[in-house]
């Protein structure tokens, strides 16, 4: 019995261990605009089907979430940082390369010269926001004006004053609003969804 382990090491030789397998790298790959989701879910189906899933990892469509205010209601969705790319960690051999080429909607991998270039560890970590996740992810709210902005106030102690956007706090989703009180420019801060574009 104390001889098992010495058998098993004798067993192999330096010439016969396998290969190792290279590292999985992030590439950037070029699908069709608002198809994203799809082309992840038929990625990963192929790779099931092709027993390649020991070569891939993680497939990510880098998002972040935003607050739209429509009819004095909050509500959170999701928006593409990148719409028409997705971002897939992989080993790249000629079977991987095939797999996500020939996947319906997929253009190609950036990269030089039609070569796919793996991203570099600045680019991933801008891109999937490595290191700057918080257990509660901060929301931007979308504000569609812009300083100098010519606005109404529709709501509020001020609704019907006119004014021009002076600042906008896109982390509160308020806007500040320069309004004519008795003669003098006066500062107004109110909830973006207050004020309409005249």
């Amino acid at each position: 019995m104390a001889d098992e382990p010495d058998n098993d090491e004798t067993q192999e030789s330096p010439g016969e261990a396998p290969d190792p397998v290279p590292p999985m790298l992030w590439y950037v790959l070029k699908v069709q605009s608002n198809r994203e989701k799809t082309i992840r879910d038929n990625l990963l189906r192929r790779m099931k089907r092709e027993g390649l899933e020991h070569f891939f990892g993680e497939i990510k469509i880098p998002t972040e979430k935003v607050v739209e205010t429509k009819g004095g209601k909050k509500k959170v969705t999701e928006r593409k940082l990148y719409p028409g790319y997705i971002m897939i960690n992989m080993v790249l051999n000629d079977e991987t390369w095939y797999l996500v080429r020939e996947t319906g909607g997929v253009g190609d991998f950036t990269g030089a010269a039609r070569k796919p270039m793996p991203m570099q560890d600045h680019e991933i970590a801008k891109m999937l926001g490595a290191g700057t996740e918080q257990a509660v992810e901060p929301t931007k709210v979308k504000i569609d004006f812009a300083r100098g902005d010519k606005v109404k106030i529709k709501e509020g102690g001020f609704e019907g004053f006119e004014g021009a956007i002076d600042a906008i706090d896109d982390a509160n989703g308020r806007v500040s609003v320069l309004v004519e009180i008795f003669g003098r420019s006066t500062p107004v801060e109110l909830e973006y969804w207050q004020v309409e574009t005249v």
